[in-house]
């Protein structure tokens, strides 16, 4: 074996080394206790949750802490811990220092960070809290009202392989949810502090391939689109499975893992100026309509 190869060897090998230092320190640390201070302990493990994306989502998307994300229709979601998007082309619907309204058709992915209380339900409702926010996540739409410059022509409407795309959902915990909460999320990574290990589970790594991946992820909008729908994309997520010495290197598989499914979303979706005008705009119309009727 060449010199070159060798050092090369020798570079993966290290590589490999501090995933597993790295993923030792990360457990580590979200399993830090201070008692009595929840709040001030649940701010910092969200923070260490942010340097993990930070450390493996490309610099093109940008990771905001503690947003609410809206739709067109003036569907307002459950606060987000960490909302992961694309800021290149989309405005911001109102930004001041900490408050931050994000367009859905921004947002490639949504991360919400919980301790152990994943099992928590409302008192009043008996509904899973995690089930609710994943429904205030579910229940905002992209609008395909955009008028867009394109290298060949002005393009009116969605891409025909993004018609309405959804965010990635993602729960970042120290222990797994009940069976009743696996199909909530698309990616779930559990802090493990008695095997000191991170554990990823995708719920659909086995049963999906790329091209189904896609379909979920850009084509909410347009499920007749049969051509790109069906198209079939033989790899899997599980697939993307890195293993050292019979063990999974899990920060690893989700930095592939994860990357993969962006590089499906790719771009945002082309912003619908108008959908937005004409949120506002019935707004001030309702206001005026509400004051003639009580006259």
């Amino acid at each position: 074996m060449g010199n070159e190869q060798t050092k090369g060897k020798k570079v993966i090998k290290a590589i490999i080394g501090n995933y597993r230092e790295i993923e030792k320190s990360l457990v580590a640390q979200l399993n830090f206790e201070v008692p009595n201070h929840s709040l001030t302990i649940g701010g910092f493990r969200e923070e260490i949750w942010k340097q993990l994306f930070e450390q493996i989502v490309p610099k093109k998307y940008v990771i905001e802490q503690s947003v609410f994300l809206l739709d067109s229709s003036g569907n307002v979601s459950d606060e987000v811990d960490l909302a992961i998007l694309d800021e290149m082309y989309t405005p911001y619907i109102f930004r001041k220092d900490r408050i931050k309204f994000i367009p859905i058709e921004a947002v490639a992915a949504v991360v919400q960070c919980k301790s152990t209380n994943v099992d928590n339900k409302d008192n009043n409702t008996g509904e899973y809290y995690l089930r609710t926010w994943c429904k205030s996540i579910k229940n905002l739409n992209t609008s395909s009202d955009s008028i867009t410059r394109m290298v060949r022509d002005i393009t009116i409407g969605p891409a025909k392989t993004q018609s309405g795309t959804r965010p990635i959902k993602i729960l970042c915990a120290l222990s797994k949810p009940t069976v009743d909460l696996m199909n909530c999320f698309d990616i779930y990574i559990i802090a493990n502090n008695n095997s000191q290990k991170i554990e990823i589970i995708v719920p659909h790594e086995t049963d999906w391939d790329l091209g189904q991946w896609h379909y979920e992820l850009n084509m909410r909008d347009n499920k007749s689109n049969s051509k790109f729908i069906q198209k079939k994309l033989n790899r899997k997520l599980s697939d993307y499975r890195v293993v050292h010495n019979g063990q999974l290197m899990s920060i690893l598989t989700l930095n592939l893992q994860f990357n993969q499914l962006l590089m499906l979303i790719n771009n945002p979706m082309l912003f619908p100026h108008m959908a937005y005008v004409e949120m506002f705009n019935n707004v001030e119309k309702e206001n005026k309509d509400d004051g003639k009727n009580t006259d």
